[in-house]
């Protein structure tokens, strides 16, 4: 039954210009019966995101997704904020319930979700992070729920690690190291799965890469690469070339896309339309 209602949605961010969300939700709406609902860019400087929460409410959007630089600041400004996202410290959905705004962060769901489809378990595996932003506690809360028995982050700030890893000492045998340490080197040769939360290697910066050596992984890791744009990356590529299994990070935001769809419609959208239009939007097809 096709819906008539109007209700607005968009993404906030800064910049939003390159997001894929609004071919990817306007397809999934449309074909779930609601081709009334709008789905836009909110490009909203840092100063002004307080002012933009409350023209949510005031414009009556259904919910928004969150992006860089606001998934953590703008967490302050929500009434509810849903049990995952406050252990990540991030929002990354906002749904609005009557001018009660609820954050949540579907990036886990997202993360776990496409490791599930690649038949990877997390249970009982040493996984490696590679980085230590926004993405990185979103992953790394995803493998401290599936219970993986060590983790370890690498970065280059290997402060900013340390504190990442103190932050969930508490759910998980965590530990930090420069990326570029002996140590870290010495590491990374038991791991099972090695995961890209950096942006090294995303669209316009194809040629880098993370600085790891992945010949020193054991045979059979799973190289997973959270960056999307483009579809395979340097790392990939190269993980690929030397005869390891790959990951890349379309799966993780179609899931996490699917969720946050439910969260707003108490629907599943079809999947094979979100992505087509990914792959259309990435000019994979």
């Amino acid at each position: 039954m096709v819906s008539s209602e109007i209700k607005n949605f968009g993404i906030l961010g800064w910049p939003v210009g390159h997001s894929l969300s609004p071919q990817m939700y306007k397809a999934a709406f449309k074909t779930a019966g609601f081709p009334n609902y709008n789905y836009i860019l909110l490009p909203i400087h840092s100063g002004k995101l307080f002012f933009a929460v409350e023209g949510i409410k005031g414009l009556e959007f259904r919910g928004v997704n969150v992006t860089i630089p606001h998934k953590s600041t703008i967490m302050k400004y929500l009434d509810a904020i849903d049990a995952d996202a406050m252990i990540i410290g991030a929002v990354n959905t906002v749904v609005n319930d009557g001018g009660m705004l609820t954050g949540y962060n579907t990036d886990v769901v997202g993360f776990l979700s496409a490791l599930a489809e690649a038949n990877f378990l997390p249970e009982d595996c040493h996984a490696v992070i590679l980085g230590a932003g926004g993405a990185a506690r979103a992953v790394l809360w995803g493998l401290c729920k599936r219970r993986a028995e060590y983790i370890t982050i690498g970065a280059r700030n290997p402060q900013k690690a340390q504190a990442l890893a103190n932050d969930f000492l508490t759910y998980g045998n965590v530990e930090a190291f420069d990326w570029l340490s002996d140590e870290f080197k010495e590491i990374i040769q038991t791991a099972d799965i090695l995961i890209n939360t950096t942006p090294l290697g995303m669209f316009p910066n194809v040629d880098d890469m993370p600085p790891v050596d992945l010949k020193i992984l054991p045979e059979g890791a799973l190289v997973y690469d959270i960056i999307y744009n483009p579809f395979e990356t340097k790392l990939l590529r190269t993980a690929k070339e030397l005869g390891y299994p790959t990951l890349g990070g379309l799966s993780m935001l179609l899931l996490q896309g699917q969720e946050a769809f439910r969260l707003y419609t108490g629907e599943l959208p079809d999947l094979k339309v979100m992505q087509r239009a990914l792959e259309k939007g990435l000019n994979l097809k």
